[in-house]
């Protein structure tokens, strides 16, 4: 017998069983017995809710990812210190073994730029630069104890959004679609948003990795088609392509039910998927039904390129309501070293007041509870000056791993708090360190998944988004 009919005989054996390879593979790699195998063989769509671990707290994310690294030292983490040594080198032996990205550890110490104040009755404190964000101050979890291990950009990046430093992991918002499914039926699970630049972590920061492709991000455009490829070419009308839909379904099941491969399956559903968004995707993106008072509280302008952070935000709201479980924006523009004083105006000028919408929004839909939203970046800056007249860079700030701020609302984050503490010189963590992985095991706890639990099975070893590390910071919990 040939090797063709051999492979043909085996597989007709797993069809004719009524599961079927692709199937018994899936329940396999997510490690739940017999329960998830009866679950793999009934459905055909990958993205069908699923049960969570234990009841959870958030239903979905928006997670506002600031591209570039924002000086905490600016924003979120005052030290006073700074301001006295400001012009002086910090002490040798506070230094010792550090490595910066392009300065030298003797650099002179820079000030923060602006002054501080308190906002609240949690009385955080907030840079002058965040007004907006002050304002609803009492609904945030500031955590200035967050530390990474990279130091440059896009290892950094893929780090905070996949859990390891090599391209070809799954995304968190990739994970967090395997492992709950999708509440939305006609528009993606895992949404991407850019505010427009480069993101130095590229594509592979929202990639299914080896997970399925169905669980990849979906990124929108800002001109033309929202979505690439969903509207008809000229000619083609709408019941030309549901016939064309119907006969290539018709080829890919066959094919599916000979090999099994899961990934066809993963073919079907984007096709029908596409479809479905042909009518949900010109209304999503029609801001026309929003009132005047909620695009004022956002700054939005869907026809203003320069309010792109500000009409992501409210896009975010608009896919959270429609059950889309994970929305990404992007905003880069954050790597300041040179001018950082002018830069960081300017970048919380455009995210300061959509951020803090976005939060007030939730609440008044009654959405936050269960909307968990996270803002940070992939790491901090030093708190000493970057200045090379080569480069063409004063008065800036160099990449810093082992000390920034991120901050989370909602979703089950207990609200006005303030997390962790850096030294006086806003070096080293000090108190409640968070490491990367600990914030993704967080992110998965409140959306009621176990993290040691979810895993996937890919060249003969069980993956998981906080790989063998991460612990959940009960302190962070409501």
């Amino acid at each position: 017998m040939s090797q063709h009919l051999k492979f043909q005989t085996r597989r007709h054996f797993f069809q004719d069983c009524g599961i079927g390879l692709g199937k018994i593979g899936l329940a396999a790699t997510m490690a739940g017995g017999f329960d998830q195998l009866l679950h793999a063989a009934s459905t055909t769509n990958p993205l069908s809710p699923e049960k969570t671990h234990f009841p959870a707290k958030a239903k979905r994310v928006i997670y506002l990812f600031m591209a570039g690294a924002p000086s905490q030292l600016e924003l979120f983490d005052d030290k006073p210190k700074l301001r006295e040594l400001s012009g002086k080198s910090i002490p040798p032996s506070a230094l010792e073994g550090e490595r910066f990205a392009f300065i030298q550890p003797d650099a002179a110490v820079l000030a923060p730029q602006f002054p501080f104040r308190k906002f609240g009755q949690s009385g955080a404190k907030l840079s002058d630069r965040l007004p907006f964000l002050g304002r609803v101050a009492d609904e945030l979890a500031i955590i200035k104890s967050m530390h990474t291990d990279s130091f440059n950009h896009s290892p950094a990046q893929l780090f905070q959004n996949t859990g390891s430093r090599i391209p070809g992991r799954p995304a968190m918002g990739s994970w967090i679609s395997y492992g709950i499914g999708s509440e939305a039926d006609d528009l993606p699970s895992f949404v991407v948003l850019k505010s427009g630049g480069n993101i130095s972590g590229g594509a592979a920061l929202w990639s299914s990795g080896f997970l399925p492709g169905s669980y990849s991000g979906v990124p929108f455009r800002k001109s033309g088609d929202a979505i690439l490829h969903v509207s008809n070419p000229k000619g083609y009308d709408n019941q030309a392509q549901r016939d064309s839909l119907d006969l290539i379904r018709k080829f890919n099941e066959r094919e599916f039910k000979m090999v099994g491969d899961p990934e066809i399956q993963t073919r079907i559903e984007a096709y029908e998927l596409a479809w479905r968004m042909q009518s949900a995707a010109p209304e999503l993106l029609d801001f026309s039904s929003e009132s005047k008072s909620t695009l004022d509280l956002y700054g939005a302008s869907p026809t203003d390129p320069k309010k792109a952070f500000a009409n992501n935000c409210l896009l975010a709201r608009r896919l959270a309501e429609r059950g889309t479980r994970f929305v990404q924006i992007y905003h880069p523009g954050w790597d300041h070293h040179s001018q950082i004083k002018k830069g960081v105006t300017a970048r919380s000028l455009e995210i300061d007041q959509p951020c803090a919408a976005l939060i007030q929004d939730l609440k008044m839909r009654g959405m936050l509870d269960d909307t968990l939203v996270i803002w940070g970046g992939e790491f901090g800056r030093t708190p000493m000056v970057e200045a090379s007249a080569a480069l063409g860079r004063s008065l800036g700030r160099d990449h810093h791993p082992k000390a920034f701020t991120m901050w989370m609302a909602g979703g089950g984050v207990k609200p006005g708090i303030t997390l962790g503490a850096t030294d006086e010189l806003g070096l080293n963590v000090v108190e409640d360190p968070v490491d990367v992985h600990d914030l993704h095991a967080t992110i998965l706890h409140l959306l009621g998944l176990n993290h040691l639990r979810l895993t996937y099975r890919s060249q003969g070893r069980d993956y998981r988004l906080t790989d063998v590390f991460g612990k959940v910071v009960k302190k962070l919990l409501a």
